[in-house]
């Protein structure tokens, strides 16, 4: 391969062509969308600047492909820099500045342009993330869950998992927003009842930066307890179609994108996988196939009118490797013996209308999306009625409007809104269960319908001529499903952010809130054999979250920040399993369905900790991340005692470092640490029972040691390399990306598996006739998995 690609980079050298770059964009009022006249852009670290015309117009001609930071100023607004501009000879870089009007024009507390965002809303707990960041992180294989990773108070999730852990959550504690449209998840093989996947859905070729929130969540955000994330999307260019093909680690794909029409532009991708064909050339015991689709319109109609549609879809599909029955590993057939199959396909698409009039500008957003989840097992993978273990099919749809009014009044920032949303969800469930020492069967099937809505409410002002920054919110949300839930007053959120100004660049930041979500579908939904809505008449309540952070950030005038936060999340009302006696909040973090279960909303935790964050955006050509988290997770357990969650990290570490080089080079690093997730022991002598055994095919967990024991800690280090060709149409890019560098064993629950003599059937325990013989298995997983990538940008 390193042959091929060395032939190919000479073959094409004599027709290189280092071409100029352009830098294009508009500069408007971020409230009434007004463009802004003879505004000062400026090309940071350089000489170079001009002024927006008439029309609030600017450009940058004659640029050397690279990465640039750009800042505008006016007189009246904050200035604001947008970094890490990818300037290409294939395409202009189109960066719009939409300036925010000062609440203040005190001069010793203003802070100079940065590039790191600041709201009054949330002025901690929020991280901005651009496309580059995303693109260039070591092992992150261009996937925004991976990527996220490296900042504070995210835990990392095993090599095939992507689920978001913040700040000792759970991972279906996160809410996703693509450009304001709201969908539910961003994974392929998605947990129903929860967000985590293997694989992410988003194509990052759409994104422009990445809002995460790890707490003090704006008012007009719901139904979160850990994180929100807002993907904010770039306009299709207007000047011609034009496209990427990438084929990467796992799969191949193309986005094209141009005009639509007069004022519109459009961008369109899909991608599929091949990792199928690398698992059964490597003899893994299940082929995961995956496919995906979106397309964005956005159509300017005028400046007082904007209308923007976002759709995106996977169709997903993991089946066994059968071929492995006979012929397979000791690990293998056990994966085999208790893997179901899966088939999933999900969508998600919406209108979002913004008209700018008065003093501000109104958002309506409608949408909807769908989920439809079907998982299929058979004893001994044998498709016959008689040997059915689990048939499970089910499906999600949820209808949405939402409208938002954002105004600003001299000194007073004022947003104000209301949603409503109506869900319909549906299970029909077959599955063999195992409850204490007894085998049972669950046989149901279920229809809900769901009216949810909210209200909500937030003011930003200053005071102390404009060194106290304060901004309040309240909101709250009902759904019809319980006599708890019916009533809007028990869910009553309010929020208080406080930002005290040092210096010019240090400041103090506070934040408190109470915040609720609605349990799952799967919770909500759920029927006894006899056909009764058991957590409606457990009157199943919003799970509450009290937040309470605060801390401390100074910026330097080289692109760095340090933050130091503490957090503090007191958990109350959380789903409690009774058939298993633990909290919801421990489940998540594997594939198939969680909730689907009697729950009573009795489970109550809490997590605290400590954030240190060092960040450098580019600067020179260097740029990294320095992140430690120390936190504590801890849920109540049948006992009424505390336990460690499943999510106890107590200590994460993650140092991400790079620098781009002449001639379109660049190279980075990733290395991170982690302190040992706890975990539950299975119960040895039921596992082996043998009726219980044809049932599970694995080890029965016992929770009467939930969370007793510790895995060792984690640490891995991944590179990356990338290098860019700029054609006369073309820009090639190839990189090589290597995760696990120094092939690091991470070590897992160990397996729990039956004997099995010399020829492959299974051992009775001689003393006792209804227990296997079993034994435990070290269960280690690590070596390098290197990575060849090419993208052609035309």
């Amino acid at each position: 391969m390193r042959t091929i690609y060395i032939s190919l980079f000479l073959f094409l050298f004599p027709v290189f062509l280092f071409s100029q770059g352009k830098i294009h964009g508009k500069v408007y009022n971020s409230i009434t969308n007004e463009p802004l006249a003879y505004v000062s852009v400026a090309i940071t670290g350089t000489t170079v600047a001009t002024l927006t015309d008439a029309n609030g117009n600017y450009e940058f001609n004659g640029l050397i492909p690279g990465y640039y930071n750009v800042s505008a100023s006016f007189v009246g607004f904050e200035q604001k820099t947008i970094s890490e501009i990818e300037v290409t000879n294939t395409k202009h870089a189109e960066v719009n500045f939409a300036l925010e009007e000062k609440i203040s024009n005190l001069k010793e507390v203003e802070i100079k342009s940065s590039p790191f965002i600041k709201k009054e809303e949330t002025p901690l707990s929020l991280n901005t993330i651009g496309v580059t960041e995303i693109s260039r992180n070591p092992g992150g294989n261009r996937d925004i869950s991976k990527v996220i990773q490296s900042f504070p108070g995210v835990a990392p999730s095993p090599a095939y998992r992507n689920d978001i852990i913040i700040r000792g959550g759970a991972p279906n504690e996160n809410r996703f927003f693509l450009d304001g449209i709201e969908v539910p998840n961003i994974n392929h093989f998605a947990t129903q009842g929860s967000s985590g996947g293997p694989v992410g859905m988003i194509n990052v070729d759409f994104i422009r930066e990445v809002e995460f929130y790890s707490g003090a969540f704006p008012a007009n955000r719901y139904n979160a307890l850990s994180s929100v994330m807002e993907f904010k999307y770039i306009d299709g260019r207007d000047d011609r179609i034009g496209g990427k093909f990438t084929i990467g680690a796992s799969d191949i794909g193309i986005t094209l994108e141009g005009p639509a029409n007069k004022n519109a532009t459009f961008l369109a991708s899909a991608r599929r996988s091949y990792l199928q064909f690398l698992f059964k050339a490597l003899g893994l015991p299940f082929l995961p196939i995956y496919n995906d689709f979106q397309a964005i319109y956005k159509w300017k109609i005028n400046n007082k009118n904007e209308l923007t549609f976002i759709g995106i879809g996977a169709i997903d599909n993991s089946v066994l490797n059968t071929s492995l029955q006979e012929s397979g590993t000791k690990q293998q057939k056990y994966i085999l013996g208790y893997l179901p199959e899966y088939f999933q396909w999900n969508y998600a698409n919406g209108i979002k209308f913004v008209h700018f009039g008065g003093k501000g500008y109104t958002t309506f957003v409608l949408s909807r999306n769908m989920l439809n989840n079907e998982t299929y097992k058979y004893l001994n993978n044998i498709e016959n009625p008689s040997n059915k273990i689990l048939n499970y099919k089910s499906q999600e749809a949820e209808n949405k409007l939402r409208v938002e009014r954002t105004i600003r009044t001299n000194d007073i920032k004022l947003s104000y809104g209301s949603n409503i949303e109506y869900a319909h969800y549906s299970n029909s469930t077959f599955q063999k269960i195992t409850i204490n020492n007894s085998i049972d069967t669950i046989n149901f099937s279920s229809n809900l319908n769901v009216l949810k809505y909210g209200l909500f409410g937030q003011m930003s002002t200053t005071f102390m001529e404009g060194r106290l920054a304060a901004s309040i919110g309240i909101r709250s949300d009902a759904a019809d499903f319980s006599k708890s839930t019916r009533n809007i007053l028990n869910q009553l959120s309010p929020r208080l952010s406080l930002s005290y100004s040092l210096a010019t660049n240090i400041t103090i930041n506070a934040n408190t809130g109470i915040y609720y979500q609605l349990p799952p579908y799967t919770v909500l939904g759920y029927r006894n054999n006899e056909g009764l809505f058991v957590n409606k008449e457990n009157n199943v309540s919003y799970i509450k979250s009290k937040h309470f952070v605060g801390g401390m950030e100074y910026q330097t005038k080289k692109n760095m920040k340090i933050t130091l936060e503490g957090f503090l999340k007191l958990y109350s009302h959380y789903p409690f399993i009774l058939s298993d006696s633990i909290s919801m909040a421990n489940l998540g973090s594997d594939y198939g369905v969680i909730g689907n279960t009697a729950v009573t909303s009795t489970s109550s935790g809490r997590s605290f900790g400590t954030e240190l964050l060092i960040q450098q955006k580019l600067f020179k050509g260097l740029y990294g991340l320095l992140s430690y988290t120390f936190v504590r997770s801890e849920f109540r357990d049948k006992n009424n005692k505390w336990v460690s969650s499943s999510w106890d990290n107590i200590h994460i570490i993650n140092i991400t470092t790079g620098k781009t080089f002449k001639k379109n080079w660049e190279a980075g690093i990733k290395w991170r640490f982690a302190l040992g997730n706890p975990y539950t022991p299975y119960n040895f002598d039921l596992s082996r029972t043998i009726a219980i055994w044809n049932i599970n095919k694995t080890g029965t967990p016992d929770y009467n040691k939930l969370n007793t024991e510790r895995l060792p800690a984690t640490h891995q280090l991944d590179i990356r390399v990338d290098k860019k060709v700029l054609l006369k149409k073309f820009t090639l890019e190839f990189y090589i990306d290597i995760q696990n560098v120094y092939a690091f064993k991470t070590t897992f629950a160990p397996i729990l598996d039956v004997v099995r003599d010399a020829n492959d059937n299974i051992l009775t325990d001689t003393n006792d006739p209804t227990k296997y013989q079993a034994e435990y298995i070290e269960n280690k997983s690590g070596q390098p998995t290197p990575t060849l990538g090419v993208t052609i940008e035309f």
